[in-house]
């Protein structure tokens, strides 16, 4: 991380032609974290907590898609699955990595299956958490996520539904994140992702069913059992679909495994990742 003072701001590279923000951290096997679709969300908002424990053992690199942190975003640009799995492709081929392990958080996650099911052997193993990717229908807080006006009651109301625990929710991370969320060019191309019927938009991150039963690789999926965002459904239908799968299921975790369990969830998947 580059600036210690704006520690969202890494390193860049042309992705599939996007100018892409991304952090790195540590040695070892690489490790690409794909974060989710909250207004204002960044790489480093969304993996704070787990790049410096997976970076003890694993070369790990978090990007901003196209479209939300500082990567660019370009006025003809896409914003659909295929653009942001193209872009996490073209990420690897630009630092000249041959095949990593994917991390995707929810959103993140229909990403990280596009990528695995489109390209196999650019992938080791792969971790999807409370994972977008088969189909759902919308939960009222996937909508209000996406449908995200900026207001700092809005945002505080989008936390109460991300977070099972209210210790979480302060006035103070409501704040930071409402401003986060209006920082020049990101609530316009965040606004214009996904425009109501949602529904279509769940519909069109999905994968087909047989393409991700096709999967050979060692699969971890995690989710929160209160998960208000994305159904637990979504991850059991996972495990049933990919043949080398396991999950691991949260009690008393809303959307944020990563956040709410970050000991536990970043021992899990040191574990995982290492084999």
């Amino acid at each position: 991380m580059t600036d210690d003072e704006r520690p969202e701001i890494g390193e860049s590279v042309v992705a599939a032609g996007i100018r892409t923000n991304y952090l790195t951290a540590g040695t070892g096997e690489p490790v690409v974290l794909i974060h989710g679709s909250g207004p204002g969300v960044t790489a480093y908002a969304n993996w704070r907590l787990t790049i410096p424990d997976l970076a003890k053992q694993f070369r790990v690199l978090a990007p901003d898609m196209v479209g939300f942190g500082y990567s660019e975003r370009p006025d003809d640009v896409s914003y659909d699955v295929q653009t942001w799995a193209d872009q996490v492709v073209g990420f690897l081929d630009a630092l000249s990595i041959p095949k990593a392990s994917l991390v995707g958080n929810s959103f993140g996650g229909a990403i990280a299956l596009r990528v695995a099911t489109g390209h196999p052997d650019r992938v080791d193993r792969l971790v999807l958490m409370g994972s977008v990717g088969v189909p759902f229908r919308i939960t009222a807080g996937l909508d209000a996520a996406w449908g995200y006006e900026p207001s700092v009651e809005n945002m505080r109301r989008l936390l109460d539904v991300f977070a099972y625990s209210r210790e979480l929710v302060t006035d103070e991370l409501a704040q930071v994140r409402y401003e986060a969320s209006i920082q020049p060019g990101f609530q316009e191309s965040f606004g214009s992702m996904f425009p109501p019927p949602r529904q279509q938009h769940v519909d069109a991150m999905a994968t087909p069913d047989d393409a991700i039963a096709k999967l050979t690789h060692e699969t971890l999926i995690i989710h929160g059992r209160d998960d208000q965002v994305i159904p637990l459904d979504t991850s059991l239908r996972l495990l049933q679909l990919i043949n080398r799968s396991q999950l691991h299921v949260f009690g008393r975790c809303g959307h944020w495994t990563q956040i709410e369990h970050s000991v536990q969830f970043n021992r899990l998947l040191d574990e995982f990742l290492a084999g």
